[in-house]
Protein backbone atom coordinates (compact mmCIF):
# COMPACT_ATOMS: atom_id res chain seq x y z
CA UNK A 1 0.00 0.00 0.00
CA UNK A 2 1.49 3.48 -1.10
CA UNK A 3 1.10 6.03 0.77
CA UNK A 4 1.87 9.93 -0.26
CA UNK A 5 2.07 10.39 3.60
CA UNK A 6 5.38 10.11 4.48
CA UNK A 7 7.34 10.55 7.95
CA UNK A 8 8.90 13.29 5.89
CA UNK A 9 5.72 15.63 5.66
CA UNK A 10 5.14 15.06 9.27
CA UNK A 11 8.79 15.89 9.68
CA UNK A 12 8.05 19.19 7.77
CA UNK A 13 4.87 20.28 9.77
CA UNK A 14 6.49 19.56 13.29
CA UNK A 15 8.94 22.06 11.93
CA UNK A 16 6.65 24.64 10.58
CA UNK A 17 4.04 24.75 13.31
CA UNK A 18 5.64 26.48 16.16
CA UNK A 19 6.60 29.23 13.81
CA UNK A 20 3.20 29.45 12.83
CA UNK A 21 2.23 29.67 16.68
CA UNK A 22 4.88 32.31 16.87
CA UNK A 23 3.77 34.70 14.07
CA UNK A 24 0.24 34.33 15.15
CA UNK A 25 -1.11 37.38 17.57
CA UNK A 26 -4.20 35.93 18.32
CA UNK A 27 -4.43 33.71 21.16
CA UNK A 28 -6.78 30.98 20.32
CA UNK A 29 -4.99 30.66 16.93
CA UNK A 30 -1.30 30.22 18.64
CA UNK A 31 -2.95 27.64 21.15
CA UNK A 32 -4.43 25.67 17.90
CA UNK A 33 -1.19 25.92 16.21
CA UNK A 34 0.43 24.57 19.07
CA UNK A 35 -2.05 21.77 20.10
CA UNK A 36 -2.15 20.71 16.51
CA UNK A 37 1.86 20.24 16.91
CA UNK A 38 0.85 17.48 19.56
CA UNK A 39 -1.33 15.69 17.96
CA UNK A 40 0.92 16.13 14.80
CA UNK A 41 3.44 14.33 17.09
CA UNK A 42 0.74 11.35 17.65
CA UNK A 43 0.34 11.24 13.94
CA UNK A 44 3.69 10.35 13.39
CA UNK A 45 3.92 7.73 15.93
CA UNK A 46 0.58 6.24 14.33
CA UNK A 47 2.50 5.82 10.88
CA UNK A 48 4.91 4.38 12.82
CA UNK A 49 2.63 1.82 14.11
CA UNK A 50 0.94 1.13 10.51
CA UNK A 51 4.49 0.76 9.05
CA UNK A 52 5.14 -1.95 11.51
CA UNK A 53 1.75 -3.80 11.20
CA UNK A 54 2.46 -3.62 7.57
CA UNK A 55 5.84 -4.21 7.63
CA UNK A 56 7.01 -1.36 6.16
CA UNK A 57 9.88 1.23 5.98
CA UNK A 58 8.52 4.54 6.35
CA UNK A 59 10.42 6.88 3.80
CA UNK A 60 12.18 10.26 4.05
CA UNK A 61 11.19 11.25 0.88
CA UNK A 62 10.37 15.10 0.67
CA UNK A 63 6.61 15.29 -0.34
CA UNK A 64 6.74 17.88 -2.68
CA UNK A 65 3.23 18.99 -2.63
CA UNK A 66 3.59 19.22 1.20
CA UNK A 67 6.91 21.38 0.32
CA UNK A 68 5.15 23.55 -1.81
CA UNK A 69 2.10 24.28 0.75
CA UNK A 70 4.68 24.71 3.75
CA UNK A 71 6.82 27.42 1.33
CA UNK A 72 3.52 29.38 0.74
CA UNK A 73 3.07 29.33 4.95
CA UNK A 74 6.83 30.59 4.96
CA UNK A 75 5.85 33.24 2.83
CA UNK A 76 3.42 34.61 5.28
CA UNK A 77 5.69 34.34 8.10
CA UNK A 78 8.25 36.31 6.31
CA UNK A 79 5.03 38.93 5.75
CA UNK A 80 4.56 42.49 7.61
CA UNK A 81 1.32 44.34 8.22
CA UNK A 82 -1.64 44.46 10.38
CA UNK A 83 -1.54 41.25 12.84
CA UNK A 84 -5.43 40.06 12.52
CA UNK A 85 -4.84 39.99 8.41
CA UNK A 86 -1.43 38.15 9.25
CA UNK A 87 -3.17 36.00 11.33
CA UNK A 88 -6.14 35.27 8.51
CA UNK A 89 -3.27 34.17 5.94
CA UNK A 90 -2.03 31.93 8.38
CA UNK A 91 -5.28 30.46 8.75
CA UNK A 92 -5.32 29.94 4.77
CA UNK A 93 -1.92 28.64 4.95
CA UNK A 94 -2.94 26.40 7.48
CA UNK A 95 -6.03 25.35 6.70
CA UNK A 96 -4.63 24.50 2.46
CA UNK A 97 -2.42 21.84 4.67
CA UNK A 98 -5.04 20.10 6.41
CA UNK A 99 -6.78 19.87 3.39
CA UNK A 100 -4.21 18.13 1.42
CA UNK A 101 -3.56 15.88 4.62
CA UNK A 102 -7.17 14.85 5.00
CA UNK A 103 -7.28 13.95 0.74
CA UNK A 104 -4.21 11.70 1.84
CA UNK A 105 -4.97 10.04 4.71
CA UNK A 106 -8.89 9.37 3.55
CA UNK A 107 -7.54 7.86 -0.03
CA UNK A 108 -5.15 5.30 2.30
CA UNK A 109 -8.23 4.87 4.74
CA UNK A 110 -10.32 3.45 1.92
CA UNK A 111 -7.23 1.56 0.43
CA UNK A 112 -6.36 -0.61 3.70
CA UNK A 113 -10.16 -0.98 4.53
CA UNK A 114 -10.35 -2.45 0.42
CA UNK A 115 -7.38 -4.57 1.65
CA UNK A 116 -8.37 -5.90 5.41
CA UNK A 117 -6.18 -4.55 7.76
CA UNK A 118 -9.24 -3.32 9.85
CA UNK A 119 -6.67 -1.66 12.84
CA UNK A 120 -4.65 0.57 10.04
CA UNK A 121 -8.14 1.77 9.06
CA UNK A 122 -8.82 2.64 12.78
CA UNK A 123 -5.11 4.38 12.95
CA UNK A 124 -5.65 6.38 10.03
CA UNK A 125 -9.66 7.16 11.20
CA UNK A 126 -8.39 8.81 14.51
CA UNK A 127 -6.12 10.43 12.59
CA UNK A 128 -7.80 12.26 9.58
CA UNK A 129 -10.68 12.80 12.52
CA UNK A 130 -8.27 14.94 14.34
CA UNK A 131 -7.17 16.38 10.88
CA UNK A 132 -10.93 17.57 10.24
CA UNK A 133 -11.45 18.81 13.94
CA UNK A 134 -7.92 20.66 13.70
CA UNK A 135 -9.76 22.63 10.35
CA UNK A 136 -13.24 23.18 11.84
CA UNK A 137 -10.92 24.98 14.89
CA UNK A 138 -9.70 27.05 12.54
CA UNK A 139 -12.54 27.95 10.88
CA UNK A 140 -14.24 28.65 13.97
CA UNK A 141 -11.69 31.22 15.01
CA UNK A 142 -11.46 32.96 11.63
CA UNK A 143 -15.28 33.17 11.82
CA UNK A 144 -15.62 34.12 15.77
CA UNK A 145 -12.34 37.07 15.49
CA UNK A 146 -10.14 36.76 13.13
CA UNK A 147 -11.64 37.88 9.64
CA UNK A 148 -13.59 40.65 11.89
CA UNK A 149 -10.65 41.72 13.23
CA UNK A 150 -8.87 41.70 9.92
CA UNK A 151 -11.71 43.36 8.28
CA UNK A 152 -11.58 46.23 10.92
CA UNK A 153 -7.70 46.47 10.16
CA UNK A 154 -8.47 46.83 6.52
CA UNK A 155 -10.81 49.50 6.87
CA UNK A 156 -8.27 51.39 9.34
CA UNK A 157 -5.67 51.02 6.47
CA UNK A 158 -8.27 52.38 3.35
CA UNK A 159 -9.01 55.44 5.53
CA UNK A 160 -6.04 56.13 5.84
CA UNK A 161 -5.39 55.46 2.42
CA UNK A 162 -8.05 58.14 1.53
CA UNK A 163 -6.18 60.62 4.27
CA UNK A 164 -3.42 60.27 2.08
CA UNK A 165 -4.94 61.25 -1.16
CA UNK A 166 -6.87 64.56 0.37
Amino acid sequence: MSSRISSAQKTQLLKALPKLAKKASDQKLKDAFSSHLLETEGHVERLQTIAKELGIKLTGKTCKAMQGLVEEGKEVLEEDGQSAIIDAALIGAAQRVEHYEMAAYGTVRAMAKELGHANVVKLLQTTLNEEAAADKKLTSIAESSVLAAANAEGAEEDEGDDNDHE
